[in-house]
């Protein structure tokens, strides 16, 4: 039932945001590709850890407890706590400098990680790694928001979301030869810093170039604010979206529970691929890989053209229906992936999924720049983010593993494990987006007030 609340909008902004004329789209365009690029590289940044397990191990004589920390709760804390005081300035003063100042900190702690000679050097290397990239989303979608009117926005937002799948792609594809190229060459000695491993110069190769993306944000023009509400927000952003609960709540539940689904493939299908069907490492890296190039890729741009397509056409609800159409197509794909015999079937069905999860992959922060007020934008993303890393980190790996170890066979049941787990959330998430839909509504009619343009 939708809250009472919802039907009582702010008050109107106090200048006429209609007024203002939209920013010419090259420099939309030019701020978008921009975005995009650095996503791209943090991903890159993010992933590389991964790919150096055992050098690591081996120089700096840790356990696989002590790079589980690395690889984990030094990155993925303070990336989700930092992301909303961080969001809070993006709300109150210039994004472009926000995202270009942490560029420059994850590019500077990347190659930081290179220079790290002990565990509790790298480790405050990777926190490093985290607060900068922590910057970057929040603040980024604030001001797409701000570069594109409604009838254009998920298309912008779905080429600045592109950048994970491009990321994690060339990682896997490439990342691997790439450091076997570098450790071919042996170690390098340089002045003032020394020797370097391989798997140092590997950080360094992959941090310093982000010094030249951020530099990309001196050109980079502030939008002006749109959808600024006069009232209403003074209270901060907790109790304004506690006030409209039915939309806030379970959307942001529904799109955290799939992303359980989503992550739990990240990290298991090369497992299935391995133990099912006994596939080397590298041939998993190299195929899934371009799985998400060129498959989850495109889903993620055809997901934006397909809510603004159904927006323009008076769908108010455009991009929860947009999600809802995806989730239900990807079921079939998502529980039949990890049980296929035949390797040549499970990698097309997994295309597919991946394919639909693209598609998915912008539309929380359209949806949530739909129903938020300007001086909020930011914050509202950076709690999604918090509460969706909390439960797709926290819970979907683990929870594969907790079914596949306690209730099924153990490793060999890992497929199993993940069909069960995949279908019951991206089931659970449609069935919470569906009944989500007339609150949202509700929560567009109040938003179109603030925006002053359609």
């Amino acid at each position: 039932m939708t809250n009472t609340t919802e039907s009582s909008p702010p008050t109107a902004p106090t200048s006429a945001p209609a007024l203002l004329a939209w920013p010419h789209p090259v420099w939309g365009w030019f701020a978008v590709a921009a975005l995009m690029i650095a996503y791209t590289s943090s991903f890159i940044d993010r992933q590389i850890l991964s790919l150096l397990v055992e050098p690591i191990r081996a120089d700096l004589t840790i356990s696989d407890f002590q790079f589980s920390l690395l690889a984990g709760i030094a990155f993925s804390l303070f990336y989700t706590v930092m992301g909303i005081p961080l969001a809070r300035l993006a709300d109150r003063g210039s994004r472009r400098w926000i995202i270009l100042i942490g560029i420059v900190v994850w590019s500077v702690m990347t190659v930081a990680c290179g220079l790290a000679n002990s565990f509790w050097a790298l480790f405050a290397a990777r926190i490093g790694v985290g607060i900068g990239e922590a910057a970057l989303s929040p603040a980024a979608y604030s001001m797409i928001s701000d570069y594109f009117p409604p009838r254009q926005r998920a298309r912008a937002l779905a080429v600045y979301s592109m950048g994970p799948y491009i990321g994690a792609g060339l990682a896997l594809m490439i990342g691997g030869g790439v450091i076997d190229l570098i450790a071919r060459s042996g170690a390098m000695t340089l002045p003032i810093v020394g020797v370097l491993a391989p798997w140092q110069q590997t950080f360094v190769l992959v941090g310093a170039p982000g010094l030249l993306i951020a530099a990309l944000f001196l050109v980079v023009r502030e939008p002006a604010r749109r959808g600024v509400v006069a009232a209403g927000v003074e209270a901060g952003v907790l109790k304004f979206m506690w006030s409209r609960r039915p939309t806030f709540v379970p959307m942001i539940l529904a799109f955290s529970i799939f992303g359980m689904a989503g992550i739990s493939y990240l990290a298991w299908i090369p497992a299935v691929l391995i133990r099912q069907h006994g596939w080397e490492p590298a041939q998993v890296g190299v195929a899934y890989g371009a799985i998400l190039l060129f498959a989850a890729t495109p889903g993620v741009l055809i997901g934006g053209w397909l809510t603004d397509w159904m927006s323009n056409r008076g769908r108010k609800d455009a991009p929860l229906y947009a999600a809802i159409l995806a989730l239900v197509a990807s079921i079939p794909f998502a529980i039949a992936t990890p049980l296929l015999g035949d390797v040549r079937w499970a990698l097309a069905s997994l295309a597919a999924f991946s394919f639909f999860a693209g598609v998915m992959n912008s539309l929380p922060a359209t949806a949530l720049q739909s129903v938020a007020p300007n001086q909020l934008r930011a914050q509202i993303t950076a709690i999604y983010f918090l509460v969706g890393n909390l439960i797709s980190l926290g819970l979907g790996p683990t929870v594969v593993a907790a079914i596949s170890d306690s209730l099924l066979s153990g490793p060999r049941a890992i497929g199993l494990s993940l069909a069960i787990v995949s279908g019951v959330c991206i089931s659970v998430a449609s069935f919470m987006l569906i009944r989500t839909l007339p609150a949202f509504r509700t929560s567009v009619d109040e938003a179109r007030d603030w925006q002053g343009s359609r």
